[in-house]
């Protein structure tokens, strides 16, 4: 049988190529995404899924070469699911990932952004300061295995090493996964999750039976050598507690606004602490804040922007979904000495509306950083204050986020029934290597602005998908 053979056109969020078949009249047919193929090569594939208008495959030979393809410097990255764009040079990765955020801005939304924001970058090995392991005992192989899980699969993968974790995590995998295996419930150790603050590495490890004193004697003698914390988890996230030693103390800096941030292991803090630092720094020039302004820190977690923030602002309001959260930030803020220009509220931002929004006062600027599922909700709810509050909106936004989706869905809401023009966008190479897009968005209010819902269908239709 021949071998079938497509020309890559584009890359899509999985970072996997896209190319098209062609029908018999000569025009492009069915869309077919290859695995390990790159825009503007020629390549064989095997189909592994079919559907009517598209197909799933994987690059079984390679027929002309793109000049941005490069030799991936893991061993592992065939199979490991780790990483997905090593075969890529670095900054065609950013180049892509900035293709992938205007393209949502626009087919999405309709939206593109007045100037395209210079990319963020940083290191581009061994950035990883947080990663979630899976462990698992395979008994065909005798072993346990420790690492990320292979290419679209529930397997762990049987890796060595890994170059986007830090060196001394790396050269510790190994004997991990000898450690593990040691223990007297070797086969009960589900996950080991990483947090890597200025000082201190921490394993967290799932231990769904309780360890043995020998356990802890190995443990113990394990965190001496690689000069590591463990903390356990016996059962769910509230669970966790140090272990062994105790005498450590987890946190980053952000040092250009002297704020020193603890935080727990278990804790949402971002995996990339140089880009952190690049992102808050650049977020906050970005809003360009007045020493009277009021501002609204939307997601504000731990406080990662509002301690920054309340450096240069009269007051800053931060706002998340997590009593325990809004707890330990006004904590982090106090430690910081800045817990009289903060305050901070628990509340549901996913259902939040124009009168909550009302009653939190006027915001002079308002920055945003929600999770993958954007922020809906708060749009739609600025969009009511357009109409019947018009005080209330702020007059500049700076919006952080995970996904170029939801961004670009709440790009139309601002843009298109609040007012607001969105004047600069960018991503923020926050993952590199991996198909993962964090973005940066600047919107700025147009009092003057025409607003319609008629652009909204497209939105409003992205919102159930």
């Amino acid at each position: 049988m021949q071998d079938k053979i497509i020309e890559i056109k584009s890359l899509d969020m999985d970072a996997r190529g896209v190319g098209h078949l062609e029908n018999e009249d000569g025009t492009p047919g069915k869309v077919v995404f290859v695995e390990g193929a790159l825009p503007g090569e020629k390549v064989s594939f095997e189909t592994f899924r079919k559907k009517k208008n598209w197909e799933a495959a994987r690059m079984t030979a390679l027929h002309k070469e793109s000049s941005m393809r490069v030799k991936p410097k893991c061993v592992h990255f065939d199979y490991c699911g780790g990483c997905s764009m090593q075969h890529l040079e670095p900054s065609a990765q950013v180049a892509i990932k900035q293709r992938v955020l205007e393209d949502n801005l626009w087919h999405l939304s309709k939206v593109k952004a007045g100037n395209m924001m210079r990319p963020l970058y940083g290191p581009t090995w061994g950035y990883r300061y947080r990663a979630r392991l899976s462990s698992r005992y395979v008994a065909k192989k005798g072993t346990v295995l420790v690492g990320f899980h292979e290419k679209k699969s529930v397997y762990v993968a049987d890796i060595q090493s890994c170059q986007i974790l830090p060196p001394h995590v790396s050269d510790m995998m190994m004997p991990l996964r000898a450690l593990i295996h040691s223990l007297s419930i070797f086969d009960k150790v589900p996950q080991i999750e990483l947090a890597i603050g200025e000082e201190t590495t921490v394993l967290v490890m799932r231990n769904m039976e309780p360890l043995t004193a020998d356990d802890e004697t190995k443990l113990k003698a394990f965190a001496d050598e690689y000069q590591i914390q463990w903390w356990l988890q016996p059962k769910g996230p509230d669970t966790v507690y140090p272990f062994y030693p105790l005498d450590k103390e987890l946190y980053y800096l952000l040092p250009e606004f002297g704020v020193k941030m603890p935080f727990k292991p278990t804790d949402f803090t971002q995996v990339n602490h140089h880009i952190n630092r690049v992102l808050v720094a650049k977020a906050l020039r970005l809003l360009d804040v007045q020493k009277e302004d009021r501002v609204a820190d939307l997601f504000c977690g731990l406080g990662n922007f509002t301690l920054p923030l309340a450096t240069q602002a009269r007051e800053v309001v931060g706002i998340e979904g997590s009593t325990a959260l809004t707890e330990r930030a006004l904590a982090n803020a106090k430690v910081n000495g800045v817990a009289e220009k903060t305050t901070f509220q628990t509340r549901n931002l996913f259902e939040i509306t124009k009168d909550d929004l009302i009653k939190l006062g006027k915001f002079d600027r308002m920055l945003i950083d929600p999770p993958r599922d954007g922020a809906m909700a708060l749009s739609l709810a600025l969009a009511e204050l357009k109409k019947d509050a018009p005080e209330y909106l702020p007059k500049r936004i700076v919006y952080v986020s995970c996904s170029p989706s939801t961004l670009a869905r709440d790009a139309g809401v601002l843009t298109h029934l609040c007012g607001y023009k969105l004047d600069l966008a960018g991503v923020v190479n926050m993952f590199p290597h991996t198909s993962h897009v964090e973005s940066m968005a600047v919107f700025n209010l147009d009092p003057d602005a025409k607003v319609s819902e008629l652009p909204m269908a497209r939105v409003q239709e992205t919102v159930g998908e």
